[in-house]
């Protein structure tokens, strides 16, 4: 299995998700995460489709104005997405998600394409490069097929993008290839065919949704040595404070975003009791699952890169749990 350390600092932000921030914040949050790395080594999750590019772009130039020597550093690229020229007002691909880019970017899964992804992004990095590579967002691939033929020839796209990076890996270019998925079930099918290194799971095992399901297919990737790495563990932020859940702007008007709101309200009022930041019960669930090495964390804020890196030590109470599960919170 390999190693990867316990807090793996995301990078949306340097791509501008949510909010655009200066480059002086985003110089300061790499600074942070460089300087709080466990031994020294600092380990950075990005993507392509993380503001078009431009969070590679960012995560190069501060790492070369910081100075950070490249053995020091260990960056997954999540390939899939390939920048393109912006033609309208904003993006195309998720609408009123990233601000203010100069880029667009389109999805290319295949053999050739995963390998444009790749050498785009090492030239987005500039002086750094990928050394764990994986197929991004393979869920949404699937779900843009026009019918069940089309589901089955984008399948196989996908299966040929994963000979590139075994490609990629034999050759010495890298020395690690996973998935990057919101939907473990597309994970659970694809491995049906291809050994991966490990698993970046999205959105899936929070405190607010957990399916014992998810837990047998963690335990099952475990056995097989395959590492895993919990992503999202906020549910896009929610669960600490955004309107966002999984990426989406809540509606409050809909019963759905009512009843999102009623459980935070809650899940909050429980924190606050037993002087628990909500931050601390989202990380402490995420990361104290048999099977998960890691967690996967982004922040706006360069103060809170150190409380995060802490959270990994943070004691969590069974009582805190047992108040949770006895107002619902917990299936």
């Amino acid at each position: 299995m390999i190693k990867l350390p316990s807090v793996i600092f995301g990078t949306s932000c340097l791509g501008n998700l949510y909010e655009a921030l200066t480059y002086d914040t985003k110089l300061a949050i790499v600074r942070e995460c460089v300087a709080n790395a466990p031994d020294g080594m600092v380990t950075f999750d990005t993507a392509g489709k993380y503001g078009a590019g431009l969070a590679l772009e960012v995560l190069g130039s501060c790492l070369t104005q910081l100075n950070v020597p490249k053995d020091k550093v260990v960056i997954s690229n999540k390939l899939g997405w390939y920048r393109t020229p912006l033609i309208g007002e904003e993006p195309t691909f998720e609408k009123g998600v990233w601000k203010d880019l100069k880029h667009d970017a389109i999805q290319k899964i295949s053999y050739q394409g995963i390998l444009e992804c790749y050498f785009q992004g090492n030239d987005l990095l500039g002086n750094y490069e990928a050394q764990i590579v994986s197929v991004h967002d393979p869920e949404e691939y699937l779900a843009a097929a026009t019918d069940e033929a089309d589901k089955e020839k984008r399948y196989q796209d996908i299966l040929g993008a994963y000979r590139a990076l075994k490609d990629l890996k034999r050759e010495g270019k890298v020395f690690a290839v996973g998935v990057g998925s919101k939907d473990w079930r597309v994970v659970e099918r694809i491995l049906g065919d291809i050994y991966l290194d490990w698993v970046m799971i999205a959105n899936s095992l929070t405190v607010h949704s957990h399916p014992k399901e998810l837990y047998n297919f963690i335990e099952s990737l475990h056995q097989r040595g395959i590492a895993v790495i919990n992503s999202a563990v906020f549910n896009g932020g929610f669960l600490i404070g955004s309107d966002y859940y999984n990426y989406q702007l809540v509606d409050k008007n809909t019963e759905e975003g009512k009843a999102l709101y009623e459980w935070r309200d809650k899940f909050f009022s429980i924190c606050k009791s037993f002087g628990i930041k909500p931050a601390e019960a989202c990380f402490n669930f995420g990361f104290n699952v048999p099977g998960i090495i890691g967690v996967a964390l982004n922040t706006t804020k360069p103060e809170k890169v150190k409380q995060n890196v802490e959270m990994v030590t943070r004691q969590i109470p069974k009582d805190f749990w047992d108040a949770l599960a006895a107002e619902g919170l917990l299936s």
